[in-house]
């Protein structure tokens, strides 16, 4: 009997049998897409950091270390393998990585290890970010990198989230049949029955939309990957991401899924199965209108139909609560992201195009390569097509700074101590002096461009700190840090000191494509004196540069091939990374359409959970919307009022979230535009305004479409006969 009811059922009343089929579908996709996401962004962050920081977990460092010391790390029962890094034990020693067969106690084994070859705790190093992506995190740490935590609370948050989809369609669907159930319970069916045919109806209708929404996800997050590679093509050190996926998640996702619906069923059938069978029949299949609810706003904009639709949708609040979450969040999201890129880039093309579109063309980067070891700069200067040529090395060293030795500007404006928060010991400060060592060519080039005699015997000093008393990080404003009368630096390095000549202080920086620390005090130098004199003390990069400003009109095309002619002469000798300045813009324009698009898809898929429940709520509630209209006409409203009252419905259900989301956009956009001390009109003039009322329209679009598709299916009925007959099916 059950079986054949279920089956009959399911078959007459398509409509609420498809808004279950679709929230199972929709949210089991979501989840699949979630999980796979997740599980593919993990697996390239690992990727990533294994190909930039190692695969080791734990490291040992010594100065020496022999075989037989290898040979008793080797033997600790949870060490799975150790490995002497040829490579970094010619620069510190004795350089030994060690993998773990259960890394979870390498916090505790490390120490151990350490004592048993006689060292102390300052010879151990740990792959910290490696580990953290394991939730693995030093227990001393009082502050361990928890953003993997967090997106994994941000996913758990989302699921959840889901599940309320497909229980709010079970919701929707049996509280329709309490009428039907409460005359079955009168002629003998007991409690478990009920449950068991809901719960068996909840399983037919969702296993299919399951496994297809499984699918649907691994298909889209396939998708996601191969966008993100293509508009990621170009950038700079990054490795491609490939695919992932493991059967564990689908399994999990699908699991998740059945467990979400037998839930998700279980809630409203045990609430069914209670009800004693006079409450059910007596149950009038309507919305809850017990007492009037005053609406005072959509009554002075509508009338007493504002105040009749107002009324409806206060008893439909529940039901309609997770369209109002979706849709309010979608448009919320979209809204911000697209401000927020938005600014993103006119930030990046303020503070980084426009300000280097003079400072370079190509760079190439020598990896771990010194500036001393740098053979070629002669024979790129015979590439046709370069009119400027530099090869640069960054280093680091501080100097003791008098305070008498402050410009007059500064101590105007309150000494170090005032513009850099800078503490002062025995009336010195301590200063970091940057150093950035120029080849020989160069060097001579920029002091003829300051106006002195060209000498390698020197440094030049870049004499100015930013007022950040009087200014802001956006339009900066320096005045000269030390006084000019000092003809000699003493710079130091761990305990080293060294002293060297001034050739000229100077304003004017050379065009390189450097951001130099806030109140420091840069020095250029040679790399003939760097070679002599400094290197003892100064602490290099890994890293040298190739800046190249080329001679032709910088388009494309002429960038690339002088880029591929460069890349040609240095890639034999060195590892190199080569980038041009045209190629790189580029670049940013496609990853933030990359992003736009990807993130947008994101806010568009929940806006489609949020319609898809208020196409589900107005084809559900389709029974009960019968009898409520069915007794308005009995008082005299007339169909054309009722299509106004499911027009201001749909009016509130799509403005509502619109309107909230409009001032807390134009909230976000003043703080963030307030944080970055950008122009107002400089933003306002890049507004994405249109792209965000086109999305508004289409949720106002598709909320007025559902209500149309369910007041026509509503006003077709003969509403006087529903006051008069109710059918089972």
């Amino acid at each position: 009997m059950w079986k054949d009811y279920s089956k009959s059922y399911i078959k007459n009343n398509r409509a609420s049998s498809i808004s279950i089929m679709a929230a199972a579908l929709v949210a089991t996709m979501f989840l699949s897409l979630l999980c796979s996401m997740a599980y593919n962004f993990w697996t390239y962050d690992v990727e990533q950091i294994m190909l930039e920081e190692g695969d080791w977990q734990g490291r040992i460092v010594c100065e020496t270390l022999g075989s037989d010391d290898i040979s008793v790390v080797c033997q600790f029962v949870n060490v799975e393998k150790a490995v002497v890094n040829e490579e970094l034990s010619q620069k510190e020693g004795t350089v030994v990585d060690i993998y773990f067969k259960n890394a979870r106690t390498i916090y505790r084994d490390m120490p151990i290890i350490a004592a048993q070859l006689g060292l102390n705790k300052d010879s151990v190093r740990y792959n910290s970010l490696l580990l953290s992506r394991y939730f693995i995190h030093d227990p001393e740490d009082a502050a361990p990198p928890m953003l993997l935590t967090l997106y994994v609370a941000i996913l758990i948050i989302v699921a959840v989230s889901l599940i309320l989809i497909i229980r709010g369609s079970f919701e929707l669907s049996m509280n329709a049949r309490i009428h039907q159930f409460g005359i079955f319970s009168s002629i003998g069916a007991t409690p478990r029955q009920i449950r068991t045919c809901l719960l068996q109806e909840a399983m037919v209708l969702s296993i299919l939309p399951m496994l297809l929404g499984g699918m649907l996800g691994i298909l889209i997050s396939y998708g996601v990957i191969r966008a993100v590679n293509y508009f990621a093509a170009d950038v700079t050190g990054r490795h491609e991401a490939a695919f992932q996926y493991h059967p564990s998640i689908f399994a999990a996702t699908v699991l998740i899924s059945f467990f979400t619906v037998i839930f998700s069923a279980w809630i409203p059938a045990r609430k069914m199965s209670r009800m004693t069978p006079l409450q059910a029949i007596k149950n009038t299949d309507g919305l809850s209108l017990k007492k009037m609810k005053h609406s005072l706003i959509l009554f002075y904009i509508f009338g007493m139909k504002g105040e009749l639709a107002g009324n409806a949708l206060k008893a439909q609040k529940k039901s309609l609560r997770i369209s109002f979450v979706s849709l309010l969040f979608s448009f919320l999201g979209f809204s911000i992201m697209l401000c927020f890129t938005t600014l993103a880039d006119i930030s990046t093309r303020y503070t980084y195009f426009e300000r280097y579109k003079d400072a370079w063309d190509v760079m190439i980067t020598l990896k771990d390569t010194e500036i001393t070891d740098f053979s070629l700069t002669t024979e790129l200067q015979e590439i046709s097509g370069i009119q400027e040529l530099s090869v640069y090395q960054k280093a680091e060293t501080m100097t003791f700074l008098p305070e008498g030795l402050q410009s007059d500007e500064l101590s105007s404006l309150g000494g170090l101590e005032t513009v850099a928060g800078k503490p002062k010991a025995d009336g010195h400060f301590q200063v970091s002096v940057p150093i950035v060592v120029l080849d020989d060519a160069s060097f001579l080039n920029f002091c003829s461009q300051i106006g002195i005699t060209p000498s390698l015997d020197g440094a030049i000093v870049l004499n100015q700190i930013w007022d950040s008393v009087n200014s802001n990080f956006r339009y900066r404003e320096y005045v000269p840090f030390v006084r000019e009368n000092n003809q000699t630096t003493i710079l130091y390095k761990y305990d080293k000191f060294v002293e060297i000549p001034v050739l000229s202080y100077t304003q004017t920086v050379p065009r390189l494509r450097e951001e130099y620390k806030d109140y420091s005090l840069v020095h250029f130098v040679p790399v003939s004196m760097w070679r002599d004199t400094l290197m003892q003390i100064g602490e290099a990069d890994d890293d040298s540069y190739i800046r190249v400003i080329s001679s032709g009109n910088a388009s494309l095309t002429d960038l690339s091939s002088l880029e591929q002619e460069i890349v040609q002469l240095v890639s034999g000798p060195y590892k190199i990374e080569s980038e041009n300045r045209v190629q790189e813009s580029l670049t940013n324009d496609s990853l933030i359409q990359g992003m736009v698009m990807i993130l947008g898809a994101f806010c568009i898929l929940l806006a489609i959970i949020g319609i898809a429940n208020v196409f589900s709520n107005t084809l559900g509630f389709l029974r009960q919307r019968k009898r409520e209209f069915a007794q308005y006409m009995s008082i005299g409203l007339t169909p054309l009022e009722m299509r106004k009252m499911f027009c201001i419905e749909a009016f509130v259900i799509a403005g509502k979230p619109l309107l909230i989301t409009l001032p807390l956009t134009v909230l976000f956009v003043q703080f963030a535009v307030t944080a970055s001390y950008l122009d107002p009109m400089v933003f306002w003039a890049e507004a994405p305004i249109l792209p965000i009322v086109i999305f508004a329209a289409a949720i106002v679009l598709f909320v007025a479409l559902a209500y149309y598709i369910g007041g026509k299916r509503l006003l077709q009925c003969d509403l006087n006969e529903t006051l008069r007959s109710d059918a089972l099916i």
